[in-house]
């Protein structure tokens, strides 16, 4: 029996990664009662898992203990591991292991918001982030600090002049500028390490929440004192082909050492008296309970797998697929594209093309799409609602009612988009599949008769059922 490496090659590139995905010929039951092969297009909500990863997982269960402090030898191969796995996340976007940690935490969303409330403020520092922000680098800033936002452009672009004004508008008293790496709506890339100049120029910091942007792109923070550095980063694993929940946040250790960690518990402190705590050093203190060491494995081996495969292979791959997409839907009268929509400027955004079908709720043709073409999307308003608003150009009053109609438990006529998102397996059959249903759907040829539920304002096509305990079960 030999000690799991998480580091050993696994031969994959971007032309043989789709066969090197859990599921990818799985078969799913549709309106007319067959089944179809599944073909996945919300890779930007979770992706599935690579083989290789899902391999090195089981083959490091038969190690699987806690961690830390403990004398058993299947307890030091796990700390080993554990630890391995921070120093390839540092490695993953070259951050400098001397001034910097890595946290792991279960999703983004609990890195954003430790990281929220690690920063120290002072009154009358701010915060700026965008309107084109995942919730998850919204709502924690305002929980701790005063949050100013930056607009976005009509095609949902950063709008970058009032970013500059902004900067200037608070000049000396911006403690933080957090922005997305790529946008989860639209998938524009931002410019992370121009604005990281002007972040830095102003005297402030930059956070980059790079859920969206880390699959799909090579990241490099730059050292600490470069001024195209990126002052702190968070990733997601389930964004990443990785199972079982994890994310990290990487960033400056003299942030994580000021006063308390955010949550205590066993593992954050070196030693206890019924009045004083001493707290353990970086990462363990801001590690609080048993961590999530399997979930620290996936994520380190997805890591090495996409640098396996060269993070520009990917990125060549998925903007030919991206812009063989946006060609397809040029064609399409009553199909409307948001966002970038000319296929020579792909290189700017990552593979996500939000469409609505002109007199089509989103609703309906994300079911259709779901029963009559086995095609997984995500429909509504993608946790950024400032966003979705500013891009379908709703104003105050129609907001205001939208509000009113969540309110009295109707959601049948909520605004929202289709988003279809590609990951590195995806290819030109799964567009043409795609586009074979929206075809259907723009022409009224779908052969469902599709029921609202006004409460979660979901269709079903009328007479189709599915016994899910059929496909999966605990039991």
């Amino acid at each position: 029996m030999t000690i799991s490496n998480l580091s050993t090659k696994t031969n994959l590139t971007i032309d043989n990664v789709r066969e090197n995905i859990l599921g990818i010929d799985t078969r799913v039951p549709v309106f007319d009662g067959s089944l179809q092969r599944y073909v996945n297009l919300d890779n930007a909500a979770s992706t599935p898992s690579l083989k290789p990863v899902f391999e090195k997982v089981t083959e490091f269960m038969q190690w699987y203990s806690s961690i830390h402090r403990g004398t058993g030898f299947k307890s030091q191969v796990s700390t080993h591991v554990y630890e391995e796995a921070h120093e390839i996340a540092l490695n993953f976007v070259k951050a400098d292991p001397a001034s910097n940690t890595v946290i792991f935490g279960k999703n983004a969303s609990e890195s954003l918001n430790k990281l929220a409330h690690s920063v120290e403020f002072k009154p009358g520092e701010v915060v700026l982030t965008t309107i084109m922000e995942h919730h998850s680098n919204d709502l924690p800033w305002r929980a701790t600090a005063s949050v100013k936002h930056v607009r976005v452009d009509k095609n949902g672009a950063l709008d970058q002049a009032h970013l500059d004004a902004m900067l200037n508008k608070y000049a000396g008293h911006v403690r933080m500028v957090v922005v997305t790496g790529a946008s989860n709506v639209t998938g524009y890339i931002n410019p992370i390490h121009e604005i990281a100049e002007k972040v830095h120029r102003a005297g402030a910091e930059i956070l980059v929440d790079a859920a969206q942007l880390a699959p799909h792109r090579a990241i490099d923070v730059y050292p600490n004192d470069h001024p195209r550095h990126i002052d702190y980063l968070v990733t997601a694993a389930h964004k990443m082909y990785a199972p079982f929940g994890s994310s990290t946040l990487i960033g400056k250790k003299e942030t994580f050492l000021q006063g308390d960690p955010d949550v205590v518990g066993g593992g954050t402190v070196d030693i206890v008296t019924v009045d004083h705590v001493k707290w353990a050093g970086l990462p363990d203190r801001e590690e609080a309970g048993s961590p999530n060491v399997v979930g620290a494995v996936a994520q380190a081996k997805t890591m090495l797998c996409l640098q396996e495969m060269g993070m520009e292979a990917i990125a060549e791959h998925e903007a030919r697929l991206t812009a063989y997409l946006l060609r397809k839907l040029a064609k399409m009268d009553d199909v409307i594209v948001y966002g970038i929509t000319d296929p020579a400027r792909v290189a700017e955004k990552v593979g996500v093309v939000p469409i609505t079908v002109v007199g089509k709720s989103h609703y309906l043709v994300a079911a259709i799409l779901s029963h009559e073409g086995a095609i997984g999307v995500r429909n509504g308003c993608f946790c950024a609602h400032p966003y979705l608003f500013s891009l379908l150009n709703l104003d105050s009053e129609q907001t205001k009612n939208y509000q009113q109609q969540i309110i009295n438990n109707n959601r049948s006529q909520l605004p929202g988009l289709v988003r279809i998102s590609f990951g590195c397996y995806n290819n030109e059959e799964d567009v043409d599949r795609l586009i074979d249903t929206l075809e259907r759907i723009v022409h009224n040829e779908y052969k469902g008769e599709y029921i609202q539920d006004p409460v979660r304002g979901e269709y079903r096509p009328k007479g189709f059922k599915s016994n899910l305990a059929e496909y999966f079960s605990l039991e």
